[in-house]
Formats: structure tokens, C-alpha cells, sequence
């Protein structure tokens, strides 16, 4: 991996990037390759576009307004660790929390955590209705992040259940971001949010654009929800 250019794009958005974490970076993408040989974890397995498409495009969402960079955070749905473990790496303040459906992803990221000697960092098995559900998890974060894992009225009633009062949630989304905000007034006044800022990035070498949407939980999220699993993804609060 081309540390030095990894660097560049970083710095070129006021991100700073350490020859330590630089390190991490190169050794998370070298076994992110070598178990995509075995376990299907992402279709990029170019290190270039690894970079770009996962490392860079986690770091962005530390250039919303309302990033503090420390407290407890959770991504839910992370596959091999996006954008959870990169925000990590720049970010030694946070607890974080991955949430994924497949064991086989948790074994990945467990074998990362323990390889990069990342701080604080719990790993969940189950569905993200079942995680919304467990009092243990339930508004307990201040920061929780997703990224390419549902339309937004979907990932609302994931995730807003799980972010506390006064906290905030932090979709990744692409060009499609703006017409799924468009779907999710209901979703939002049902559980609880509020949108507090909208900012857009152009990937890197043509890598495509990328809707940072975040929003604050203003109240607290009704019981009901998450609903059962399945029934969000067939019944969007829409």
C-alpha cells in the first residue's frame, strides 16, 4: 500500500496521519487481502482502492461539525471494519463497538484487533434489530456509524434506537443520499432524530462522492423499535 500517498489524501481534507498509523493501515489492508482469499469480506481487493474506498472514506466522517473523536462509539453492521476500526486508528479516545450479522466477519476483526493491539474494542454477533432491543446497548452511545447497509429510513430504526440522547448518528451513504433523506421524515420523528448536517466529499481518483448525513438524537426512541427482525427492511417507516 502506498503509505505516503494514503497520507496525502488524508491531509488534504486537515486529517494528519502518524507513520504509526500509517503502519496499521498498511498491515490491516495486507490481511484484509489475505483472508479475502477464504472469507468473502469486500469486492475491492486492490490496495489502491482499498485505501481510497475504505480507508479514506471512513476517516470522512471526521469532518463533520459534531465529531469529538472520543466517547463510545458503535458501527453497526461493519463487515471487515468500516468505518469503525479506521476511525479507531485515528482515534485512540473512542470505545468502540462492532456490530455484524456473520460470524465469520467477527472472526476476522477480532484476529485485527488483536494483531494491530487496537484499545477498547468490543465485537457483537447479531442483527442489528436484536442489538436495538438489548437494554445492555440500548442508548448507550454517542456516536454510531453505518455505512452501505440500508436506505436511510431502514438504518434510522437500527441505529437511532442504539445512539444516545444528545448523541449523534453518522450515515455513510453515496450519491443516493440525498433522495433516501428526502424518504426519512417519518422515520425521524418517530425515533427520535433530528438532522444536523449534511456534508458531501468527492472520493479520490474518481472514486465516486459521499453523503456524510448526521443526526442528532433529540428523544428518547419508542420500545417498539427496532421492530422484529426482517419487518424494517420490508416496512420502511416511510
Amino acid at each position: 500500500m502506498d503509505k505516503a500517498l494514503l497520507k496525502t489524501f488524508a491531509s488534504n481534507v486537515g486529517i494528519s496521519l502518524s507513520s504509526l498509523q500509517l503502519d496499521m493501515f498498511e498491515l490491516y489492508a495486507s490481511e484484509l487481502i489475505r483472508w479475502n482469499q477464504k472469507v468473502n469480506l469486500t469486492a475491492i481487493e486492490d490496495e489502491e482502492q482499498i485505501m481510497i474506498k475504505h480507508f479514506y472514506d471512513s476517516l470522512l466522517g471526521m469532518k463533520v461539525g459534531a465529531w469529538s473523536g472520543i466517547g463510545a462509539l458503535l458501527d453497526l453492521g461493519t463487515g471487515a471494519g468500516f468505518p469503525g476500526l479506521p476511525l479507531l486508528i485515528t482515534n485512540t479516545g473512542l470505545q468502540v463497538t462492532l456490530v455484524d450479522s456473520l460470524q465469520k466477519r467477527i472472526a476476522f476483526l477480532e484476529h485485527l484487533v488483536e494483531l494491530l493491539k487496537l484499545p477498547a474494542v468490543k465485537t457483537i454477533h447479531a442483527r442489528a434489530e436484536e442489538v436495538g432491543q438489548e437494554q445492555l446497548y440500548r442508548e448507550r452511545y454517542d456516536i454510531v456509524v453505518s455505512r452501505a447497509v440500508a436506505g436511510l429510513p431502514v438504518l434510522l430504526e437500527y441505529c437511532l434506537p442504539l445512539t444516545k440522547i444528545g448523541g449523534i448518528f453518522i450515515a455513510y451513504k453515496g450519491p443516493e443520499g440525498s433522495d433516501e433523506l428526502s424518504r426519512a421524515e417519518k422515520a425521524l420523528k418517530i425515533l427520535g432524530g433530528k438532522i444536523f448536517e449534511i456534508k458531501n466529499f468527492e472520493l479520490p481518483q474518481d472514486g465516486g462522492s459521499r453523503n456524510i448525513i448526521v443526526i442528532r438524537k433529540s428523544k428518547s426512541t419508542p420500545k417498539g423499535y427496532p421492530r422484529r427482525p426482517g419487518i424494517p427492511g420490508k416496512k420502511p417507516l416511510e
